[in-house]
């Protein structure tokens, strides 16, 4: 397609041709099943495949591919009725048959998804009627609307796609198709003309393939692109700080998407004591951390989630800076600095952590100094562990870790999905708390949550099981993350409810 390579080369200052929205990303969007993982990316699944439902900020669920459902009294049977009239991109009927193919597919693989709940929950899916489906789960699992909502591994792909071993083709109901992509240059998306939805502004989008976000900065400055949108691995904070004092393209900055933390192991000696996890929350500065090196655009985390996700604004009192507090912990538990030492002891063993990080990123690397500088002030020496990113994930898998960086989800996984995932072996919130002698409560207070009717308890269970976390203190959160854009041309760039997927149909041509 030769519009294509066109589309993808370098542009002028003035951006790209009419009906074109030039983005880019680390890499080809993959192969694009709707129901797996890596290499796919998410932000390009949700451009071609829908959920039954959507959701929006505050936990609201909205129809979508769904227009009405029902509920049992016992909370464990869902009926949908389908929207009429919707067609895959290949012309193809979406129905309840297509329905229960893609459930039939991803319940063949259970085992992948034992991260996700609701794919455990599920007993069976019937066709009720060409428009109406019926999903009935084992226990009344309360964020079943709100999983359903994720961008995987629960929406539809056209039935004639459909093997055991992947999708065929990128074939959906959603706005776009894949029209092309060339390894390590781009992806070709193209408006869908079978849309059931309002149409797209732009015709086309072209997703450069730009793995540096240094060099994402210089291909917007010269016009190669025309919109930069995510967190800092799209763009850094300082060259987003740049642009924005100087005027080049419109600068936006969300809302708070989820928490950057890092985990601390209960499970290991020394931060098995809880007097040395108390004492690194309070000893780290984060007011510091946020302004040089987040440059303001992250604002400090004083709890695991931010308070604007449901069931989490509970009022903790947050562990303050102070490095005063830190060393009379320290002391009281009987870890001393001797005689003209920097590292304090106790029982003839150092008060020595490692800090594990991911070695090529360089704002883990950055945060990962100052926290071991605030350590050292009040005598803890923290070992900084930079590895690839296989070898940090099979650290959160085993526990090999004093600290440990593991951001929360966002939206719509917090607080629940992340919730439920603690009571998983291979999850580093696991290893962090194992060493907990309530570890066994709070599983309990799980599972209850995710299956209780009633709302009441279901509030008070939340506080019970984020409040216990929080006084045990078996995380460090350092800064609420948030997604930054930058556009050139391009109006109605805002953000939507998840970080994980891009309003791309929200955008037009500027005039």
């Amino acid at each position: 397609m030769l519009a294509a390579a066109a589309l993808a080369g370098g542009h002028a200052a003035a951006g790209s041709p009419k009906g074109t929205l030039t983005y880019s990303w680390t890499g080809n969007v993959g192969p694009l099943d709707p129901h797996r993982y890596s290499p796919n990316q998410m932000f390009a699944q949700a451009m071609v495949y829908e959920p039954l439902v959507r959701y929006r900020e505050g936990g609201v669920i909205e129809p979508c591919l769904a227009t009405a459902w029902t509920v049992s009294p016992d909370g464990r049977t869902y009926d949908f009725t389908l929207r009429e009239g919707v067609v895959f991109s290949d012309g193809t009927p979406f129905d309840a048959a297509a329905v229960k193919a893609n459930f039939d597919v991803l319940l063949a693989e259970r085992a992948k998804h034992d991260w996700l709940e609701l794919v455990a929950q599920i007993r069976s899916v019937e066709v009720l009627d060409a428009a109406k489906v019926r999903l009935t789960l084992k226990d009344p699992y309360y964020p079943t609307l709100l999983e359903l909502a994720l961008i995987r591994p629960v929406r539809f792909a056209a039935p004639s796609v459909l093997t055991a071993d992947g999708v065929r083709a990128p074939v959906g109901t959603g706005p776009w198709m894949l029209a092309e992509t060339k390894r390590g240059e781009y992806d070709l998306f193209t408006r869908n003309p079978s849309y059931w939805g309002p149409k797209p502004a732009y015709e086309r989008i072209v997703v450069k393939v730009i793995p540096d976000p240094t060099s994402r900065a210089v291909a917007f400055e010269t016009g190669e692109i025309d919109l930069i949108y995510g967190g800092t691995g799209q763009i850094s904070a300082d060259s987003f700080t740049r642009f924005r004092t100087r005027g080049i393209g419109r600068t936006a900055v969300s809302a708070p998407l989820a928490t950057r933390t890092m985990a601390i192991n209960s499970g290991r000696a020394p931060t098995s004591d809880p007097a040395v996890r108390k004492a690194i929350n309070h000893a780290v500065d984060k007011d510091a951390i946020a302004a040089k090196l987040l440059y303001g655009l992250e604002p400090r985390a004083d709890t695991l989630f931010a308070p604007n996700f449901p069931y989490t604004d509970l009022g903790l009192t947050p562990y303050g800076y102070d490095p005063a507090r830190a060393a009379r912990l320290l002391d009281e538990a009987g870890w001393t600095l001797p005689p003209g030492g920097t590292v304090r002891v106790r029982g003839g063993q150092p008060l020595r952590v490692e800090l594990c990080f991911i070695g090529n990123d360089a704002r883990e690397k950055a945060i990962s100094e100052a926290v071991q500088a605030n350590l050292k002030a009040v005598g803890i020496d923290a070992v900084l562990v930079g590895e690839e990113e296989n070898a940090i994930e099979a650290r959160q898998k085993d526990g090999r870790f004093g600290l440990i960086f593991g951001d929360t989800w966002g939206a719509p996984y917090d607080p629940h999905s992340f919730v439920s995932s603690m009571r998983v072996a291979s999850h580093a919130d696991y290893q962090a708390q194992r060493g907990l002698s309530m570890k066994a409560e709070i599983d309990a207070r799980i599972g209850a949550v995710l299956v209780t009717t009633d709302e009441a308890e279901r509030q008070a269970l939340y506080r019970d099981i984020l409040t216990t976390l929080h006084e045990q203190a078996v995380y460090l959160p350092l800064s609420y993350l948030t997604a930054m854009a930058v556009s050139r041309g391009v109006d109605g760039v805002g953000f939507g409810a998840s970080a994980y997927e891009i309003p791309f149909g929200a955008m037009r041509p500027a005039p």
